[in-house]
């Protein structure tokens, strides 16, 4: 007989009788003595269906949106986060933003890319001008490094590579355009093991977005703990508006994020980053409050 698995009629069975003859005799109800001549007992039908239960499906991005849209206010603003353990993730937001200084972690990992096909180490100078770049957000240094990757042409190739399907470099590398999604393409490169990156490449880079300026502790630190990022913050000469982005690595509950969150229309450089926190924020406690 099959074995049947059930949930809420394993109360209603209380006994299984099992074929005369069977090796195992018979079998009755706990604490029923055994009568004489035992009347016969339906037989459950093999074709019977299987009673399962399952866990309800969990609609991660429908849920992101309800959280994050009441925060955005006046702009318009998109993220994108992965729980790295369970790998479960959300997107809000599949607008281009322009990404401002957070380019600069992809202009370094281009670089790093560009050293490894030659088999070499960076330079020393390299290596200044992209500590600079990424600490410090230096965008001499910036301007310095997308020349040596080749310019906007140079940061594409590398990006095809990379898997960012939707982002356009711009030789005036603050101006480049990407999505929160594409954005976390890029951490998963910078921070996961299944990386055209390096250990040593991704390792470096790491250790520059941990050792950011003092004055740059903002953003998607502040969803958690032990991070490691990269913000942008522009103003648009058109508008006075703020673009407003930050991405990044955080611990929080014992679990470890990527949260990339991206943003226009910001009427201060303080409030858009009061709203970025807030949306890391939500982000990281939607996808902790799915477990």
């Amino acid at each position: 007989m099959p074995r049947i698995r059930t949930s809420a009629l394993s109360a209603a069975i209380t006994a299984v009788v099992l074929p005369a003859g069977s090796a195992a005799g018979d079998i009755y109800p706990m604490g029923r003595p055994s009568d004489a001549a035992p009347r016969p007992v339906a037989s459950v039908s093999s074709a019977a269906p299987v009673v399962t239960s399952r866990e309800p499906q969990v609609d991660l991005d429908a849920k992101l949106a309800a959280t994050v849209a009441p925060l955005t206010g006046d702009s318009t603003m998109s993220v994108a986060v992965l729980d790295t353990g369970s790998g479960a993730g959300a997107v809000y937001g599949k607008r281009m933003y322009a990404t401002a200084s957070i380019v600069k972690v992809d202009i370094l990992a281009a670089l790093l890319l560009r050293a490894q096909d030659d088999g070499r180490e960076l330079t020393g100078y390299e290596r200044s001008r992209a500590v600079t770049m990424i600490e410090n957000s230096d965008n001499d240094a910036a301007t310095s490094l997308m020349q040596a990757i080749g310019g906007a042409a140079g940061l594409d190739a590398a990006n095809q590579r990379f898997g960012l399907t939707s982002t356009t470099a711009a030789d005036a590398w603050g101006l480049t355009q990407t999505t929160s999604a594409d954005q976390l393409k890029l951490l998963r490169t910078v921070f996961g093991t299944h990386s055209k990156l390096s250990e040593d490449s991704r390792t470096y880079l790491q250790g520059l977005m941990r050792g950011v300026a003092a004055d740059q502790h903002w953003g998607v630190s502040a969803a958690g703990s032990d991070w490691a990022l990269k913000n942008g913050w522009m103003p648009r000469s058109a508008t006075g508006l703020w673009d407003i982005n930050s991405i990044g690595q955080v611990t929080a509950h014992g679990h470890t994020y990527l949260v990339a969150v991206l943003s226009a229309g910001q009427q201060t450089k303080e409030t858009g980053i009061e709203r970025v926190e807030s949306v890391a924020k939500a982000a990281v406690r939607v996808l902790d409050g799915a477990r």
